[in-house]
């Protein structure tokens, strides 16, 4: 082989080692690994297993007409000392032939964050005749139905209900099924298995003020039950919400979690 030859075959090679090197894939890149829960929090159904959970933001059947960003798995998580409390007042509530159901409990602020994109698309108004009919989407936050922070991201906020024992079932919603004024008689509203407290959950009307004066008679009274129970086990109800109650002294009054909402989020290694 001549000295020539000898140079050309080194310049091949360096040229094809510098291709390679160029469109070589580069290696993936590993996602960061989820946050989880810290200890304090609890999934509601470890401590106190008769209460029924159903976990709107987990599917289509909300304010936002799609599931909410954050939610995986049905489960309920809230603190310990949360937990116990909703513990004690099931028990009050069984012995009078009721039981408690949740909507929602801790809830991460990739799922606040889902509401403040969808409250500012004034064009998305898919579930405006059942949840918020009177009101312009414009003024969701003006009015305060709508905040860049919640509670319920501090795990010690929970949104819940009343269900008369036996307890029947509650039938799915279909996505696109034609939708009726949360506000509206009971029989008329959409079909959930809960007593009647005068408007459906999230329903943005001020019906849903604990104690509208308009609000009377059997509604009335079983807002009235839910609030007195509740807060007689330190629970402290948000007036503009029948169904929205916290407890106190909250665990982590200061701090917004972000950890899905997962069994994996509670589960200890």
């Amino acid at each position: 082989m001549t000295r020539l030859q000898s140079v050309l075959r080194v310049l091949a090679a360096s040229a094809t080692a510098a291709l390679f090197a160029v469109t070589a894939p580069a290696p993936a890149a590993q996602a960061a690994p989820e946050p989880s829960a810290p200890e304090e929090f609890v999934a509601l159904r470890s401590v106190a297993p008769t209460i029924i959970e159903e976990m709107r933001y987990l599917t289509p059947h909300n304010f936002l007409g799609e599931p909410v960003d954050g939610y995986r798995q049905p489960v309920c998580i809230v603190t310990r000392s949360t937990a116990e409390a909703l513990r004690q007042a099931q028990s009050l509530l069984r012995s009078q032939g009721y039981s408690l159901k949740v909507y929602d409990c801790y809830r991460p602020q990739r799922a606040v964050d889902h509401f403040v994109r969808w409250a500012k698309d004034l064009q998305d108004e898919r579930m405006k005749a059942e949840f918020y009919p009177r009101v312009d989407k414009s003024r969701l936050f003006g009015d305060g139905y709508i905040a860049e922070k919640s509670g319920h991201s501090r795990g010690s906020t929970v949104d819940l209900t009343l269900v008369k024992l036996p307890a029947l079932p509650t039938r799915p919603y279909v996505p696109g099924e034609k939708l009726a004024p949360c506000y509206g008689p009971k029989a008329e509203r959409f079909p959930d298995n809960s007593v009647d407290m005068g408007t459906g959950f999230d329903c943005f009307d001020t019906l849903s003020h604990t104690d509208d004066p308009r609000v009377q008679g059997e509604q009335r009274a079983n807002r009235q039950l839910l609030k007195a129970t509740l807060t007689g086990v330190g629970f402290t109800n948000l007036a503009e919400e029948w169904w929205h109650f916290t407890h106190k002294p909250e665990t982590f009054p200061d701090t917004y979690f972000d950890f899905p909402v997962a069994w994996r989020s509670v589960v200890r290694n």
